[in-house]
């Protein structure tokens, strides 16, 4: 059972992260996110890191360090973890990679009310998407081929992987799903096509 965290975003697990290399200010905290390509896995903007910050100063989990300026630029506080922070980070870092969680993809919630579309409709919208995981398959490996030979270690991008693997299994079940749905024998469209008043024509047409 997943632990109720003071600070549940998980922005603030990657603020925890990113302090235990040393104190920084929020806008260096971006910065890093950014450079290191976890903008890619944590969404975040400028205001909701510094929300993040101050609920995790609120909760104890890391401090107030100093206040500097340069030049003419506005005051920046530094923030370092605290000994409370880093015991947080460690076990809601353990409590992720361990427990599988119960999540709700948009896709999972199209495919529960999937049968309020027709199925020629369906299986040209699925075949959109296989070209889409296609295309987004092929950009993330691109991207981790080029970040390696950049001189990156691969165990920086191994959530990059996973992703892969993710669109991997989804291609194939949107496969086996046409199949399911456009089978000549017995496949499901001719009486799905019936419920909408669809002519089955319509839908053996989407078959070839």
């Amino acid at each position: 059972m997943a632990t109720k965290r003071k600070v549940g975003n998980l922005l603030a697990l990657a603020a925890l992260s990113y302090l235990t290399r040393g104190p920084m200010h929020p806008y260096e905290l971006g910065r890093t996110l950014r450079r290191n390509g976890d903008a890619r896995s944590i969404k975040f903007n400028h205001g909701s890191l510094y929300m993040v910050v101050q609920q995790l100063v609120k909760a104890g989990l890391i401090v107030e360090q100093e206040t500097t300026r340069e030049g003419q630029r506005p005051e920046r506080t530094v923030y370092a973890l605290t000994d409370a922070g880093r015991v947080e980070l460690r076990d809601w870092m353990r409590e992720l990679v361990e427990e599988p969680e119960h999540e709700y993809p948009h896709f999972v919630a199209a495919l529960s009310l999937i049968a309020a579309l027709p199925p020629s409709e369906v299986v040209d919208l699925l075949n959109r998407r296989l070209r889409r995981i296609a295309e987004q398959r092929s950009e993330i490996r691109e991207h981790i081929d080029i970040t390696v030979a950049d001189g990156v270690h691969p165990l920086f991008l191994v959530e990059e992987e996973y992703r892969i693997s993710l669109l991997e299994a989804e291609y194939d079940f949107v496969e086996r799903f046409i199949a399911q749905i456009t089978h000549p024998e017995n496949g499901w469209g001719p009486t799905w096509a019936a419920f909408h008043d669809e002519p089955a024509a319509t839908n053996e047409r989407q078959q070839s």
